[in-house]
């Protein structure tokens, strides 16, 4: 944390949030991507906007739900953070499995030293929890339902976060989950959204969390709930391209991540991309709807000779 003003009544937080790495035991993901290289240059390049205060990764930590993912994640997301004297926090996502996180990553809060920090909701295997950042809460949220690829907040989980929420932070509040909490009409991914953010809303309104950041859509978008602004952080194993057509999903090579900048609480996001010489490189295209590979995007132009 650093003071901005000698009175201490401002202060300036810098959050590394990163989403999707989708490692897996041997490091390549399903669709044949080096995930463990794609997160190792992530963490290489971001290495001139240090010092931050923590790093935070919103979901699909593995891409098999696979013990040697969550150990790569452990290897490599806390300790690069171990190594800058920082935490590391982790949130669950439709590709990771609830027990094998727990087992490797414990709450999904681990302290500067990489031990597990976290207080984590009682009686479930569900993967909500929190820790303090200096006054800085982070609280995660699970927004996994196994074998789909939408999201849910469980009413025992918003019953928890309800309860956190009643005592007040010494700073403020950033609350992390896997699935965007916003609907966009004719996003080629709208129904993979979480399917209940009205119920999220109406526990969040009025309390002190400044900002909820979010992954699964690979691709960078901003909104707002309560009142509070969303932001969905792009992938680091891939990322969309989204100039392709609303029916399409287009997977690029081009780790990405966010900066978040935090004064007094206000989010300012600011998306930093690792050189990659093959950044840009299609890596997938489907059928939005069927999610079956088609060839090109047999695209006509109106006007083109």
């Amino acid at each position: 944390m650093v003071e901005l003003s000698p009175s201490g009544t401002s202060t300036y937080r810098r959050l590394l949030h990163l989403s999707d790495p989708h490692l897996t035991t041997s490091g390549i993901d399903k669709d044949g991507v080096n995930a463990s290289v794609s997160l190792q240059q992530m963490l290489n390049d971001v290495g001139h906007l240090l010092p931050v205060d923590a790093v935070i990764v919103s979901g699909d930590i593995t891409d098999d739900g696979s013990i040697g993912g969550y150990r790569q994640a452990l290897e490599l997301v806390t300790g690069f953070a171990m190594a800058h004297g920082i935490p590391s926090v982790f949130s669950a996502g439709n590709h990771d499995q609830r027990q094998n996180f727990i087992e490797v990553l414990g709450s999904g809060h681990r302290g500067a030293d990489g031990s597990d920090n976290g207080t984590a909701m009682p009686s479930t295997d569900e993967r909500a929890a929190f820790s303090d950042l200096n006054g800085l809460r982070v609280i995660t949220v699970d927004s996994l339902v196994p074998g789909h690829a939408h999201g849910h907040i469980s009413k025992e989980q918003l019953a928890w976060l309800r309860n956190v929420l009643a005592t007040l932070a010494n700073s403020r509040t950033v609350l992390v989950l896997h699935h965007p909490p916003i609907s966009v009409p004719r996003h080629p991914m709208r129904k993979m959204m979480l399917d209940n953010p009205d119920d999220l809303a109406d526990v969040i309104a009025g309390t002190d969390v400044c900002a909820v950041i979010s992954g699964h859509l690979h691709h960078q978008l901003a909104g707002s709930l309560a009142g509070i602004p969303v932001w969905v952080t792009p992938g680091i194993v891939t990322r969309i391209d989204t100039a392709s057509p609303p029916t399409l999903i287009r997977g690029v090579l081009g780790a990405a991540a966010t900066i978040i900048d935090l004064v007094d609480g206000s989010p300012i996001f600011r998306i930093i991309q690792a050189r990659d010489p093959r950044s840009g490189e299609q890596v997938y295209l489907c059928d939005a709807l069927s999610g079956e590979a088609v060839e090109s995007e047999d695209i006509t132009f109106e006007g083109a000779p």
